[in-house]
């Protein structure tokens, strides 16, 4: 079928005018064809992220140069603009995207109400004008806990839930992983649908956003003979090596619309983990493998790094934005481990499990080694000792008690395989523990993805090997479009009972049916019940759990 676009029309009719009047006469012979000035567009979507009681990160791409564009209003349940003292209404004009950002830019949008419905709507602008612009939506924490929000009343319609400081959202990780990439003739990555139509307030991703070790062909061949077919490009088809090719793996996931859709009315709080640079690295390593030509693993991260950073609606020095600043748009990365508010009854740290991790070794060390770094860990026990907030959760971008080997000997997770006193890396994670207990932490809820399945693990001390800690949860979710694998072993040191769990029928099982691709759904209630649920793909509830808080 022949691609007769809009423009093609234009420019079709504007040459056949101007032959037309060269044949009849009534133009000169050296008469120009009237240009048509190409306006640029949004190829990726829209996004937000980080998303506040007052503050959300604005996210685009164009198609080419221009300065970022942002309408910001307030709107009730249906939609409809608010005026009057519920009204909220702000255009933004922000940093300019150019070539050194890929055309990415962001902008930090502060002092926005609680509480609040937005309508949304990103553009870009150039010497041709305004770009075309795409719209979305997304909600403010709650402010309060009285059943009124800081940015308004019941009435106003502000926020997912607008009546209550309750709130849900969902978590994942692992996208388009092993060759499974977006399937159109199954709709696409379906996973990100399931979750959309929860209507959750936010979504954590917690990790392997990309896999840009994984090349995609444009079919596999499954265990059952079926075929896969997948949507490819060019930066796709190969190991990601250069700024570029991981720039590539990004627009690829983009690609996908049920992504996309998501993005566009659902905030995002993202996380890395290996599969933004390589499998299992850590900072310094030298690959041993044949198909990079590239092997210094703090080079290829340092590209990784940076695209992950300008495709994700995290803030980073460009979102921070003042007139006269940053208008060049480079590339100014900001921390990963970071802490959202999101009101009274919930904060999220988020963690960076990668950028400060020792090799891989046994784990048997008897000193500390690193899976977060010190600094980092400070910074986990200072912020969460002095959150009020009812709920804390710590979104780790790997689970605590799983076993995942890195070869024969070595392990790429913190625990070791060894079910005595915390040794390497667990000796971190043990004096974060010990020290929630001794400032009287309460009501902590580790949330991660990683190893493929799901599941549902208790730890307490008095299974444990190491006792200074109070017990806690921790939920596992994931993959949400890529290769089942697991359950995997659990190490003991901390006590975890394997509550539940749910993988896939078997090791590298594709996504086509949806059944062993899963993602946690969180409700928090206004009365401080946190329930958490596991799904899959298809939206079917597998597991249930409801927290009541500790007070």
């Amino acid at each position: 079928m022949t691609d007769f676009t809009r423009r093609t029309l234009v420019k079709t009719s504007l040459a056949g005018l101007t032959l037309a009047g060269l044949a009849s006469g009534t133009a000169p012979a050296h008469a120009a064809i009237p240009l048509v000035r190409k306006r640029l567009t949004l190829p990726t979507g829209i996004a937000t992220g980080d998303v506040t009681t007052d503050s959300a990160v604005l996210w685009s791409r164009a198609s080419g140069p221009g300065r970022m564009t942002a309408t910001i209003q307030a709107v009730d349940n249906a939609g409809e603009i608010l005026r009057g003292r519920f009204g909220f209404s702000r255009t933004i004009r922000g940093p300019l995207a150019t070539e050194a950002s890929d055309f990415t830019a962001k902008i930090q949008a502060n002092g926005l109400p609680a509480g609040t419905r937005f309508a949304l709507e990103l553009g870009f602008e150039d010497e041709n004008g305004s770009s075309e612009t795409v719209r979305g939506t997304f909600s403010t924490a709650p402010g309060s806990v009285n059943g009124k929000n800081d940015g308004g009343t019941e009435d106003a319609g502000g926020g997912g839930s607008p009546s209550s400081s309750s709130q849900t959202f969902v978590w994942t990780g692992d996208t388009a992983g092993q060759g499974w990439g977006i399937n159109e003739d199954l709709g696409g990555m379906r996973g990100y649908k399931a979750m959309h139509a929860t209507r959750p307030d936010f979504f954590i991703h917690s990790g392997d956003t990309i896999y840009a070790d994984g090349p995609i062909a444009a079919t596999v061949t499954e265990k059952d003979g079926q075929v896969w077919r997948n949507i490819v490009t060019e930066e796709v088809s190969k190991v990601a090596e250069t700024l570029q090719e991981y720039r590539g793996r990004h627009r690829y996931n983009s690609m996908d619309a049920n992504m996309r859709a998501m993005f566009a009315e659902v905030p995002v709080i993202a996380q890395w983990d290996d599969h933004e640079t390589h499998n299992n690295w850590y900072p310094g390593q030298i690959l041993d493998d044949a198909r990079y030509i590239e092997r210094n693993v703090n080079t290829l991260a340092a590209r990784g790094r940076q695209a992950w950073q300008e495709n994700m609606p995290i803030a980073d020095a460009a979102a921070l934005w003042r007139p006269g600043k940053f208008d060049a748009g480079q590339y100014q990365p900001a921390r990963i481990y970071r802490k959202i508010p999101r009101g009274p009854q919930l904060d999220i740290f988020c963690l960076d499990m990668r950028t400060f991790k020792s090799p891989n070794t046994d784990g048997m060390e008897p000193y500390t080694t690193n899976i977060l770094g010190q600094e980092q860990v400070d910074w986990l026990i200072k912020e969460v000792r002095k959150s009020k907030a009812t709920w804390k959760v710590i979104a780790a971008d790997l689970p605590l008690g799983i076993i995942v080997p890195d070869g024969a000997v070595n392990q790429e997770s913190l625990s070791n395989r060894d079910n005595g006193a915390p040794l390497g890396r667990e000796l971190e994670i043990a004096g974060v523990l010990s020290a929630f207990k001794k400032f009287g932490v309460k009501n902590t809820v580790w949330l991660t993805a990683d190893v493929h399945y799901c599941a549902a693990h208790h730890y307490s001390p008095e299974r444990a090997s190491f006792t200074d800690f109070d017990p806690f949860w921790e939920f596992v979710a994931g993959p949400i479009n890529a290769g089942s694998f697991g359950p995997n072993d659990v190490d003991g040191t901390f006590g975890p009972e394997v509550v539940f769990s749910k993988a896939g029928r078997f090791a590298g099982e594709s996504p086509r049916d949806g059944e062993n691709q899963y993602f946690g759904h969180v409700e928090l209630a206004s009365d401080g019940v946190f329930t958490v649920s596991l799904r899959n793909a298809l939206g079917a509830v597998l597991y249930s759990k409801a927290l009541t808080p500790q007070r």
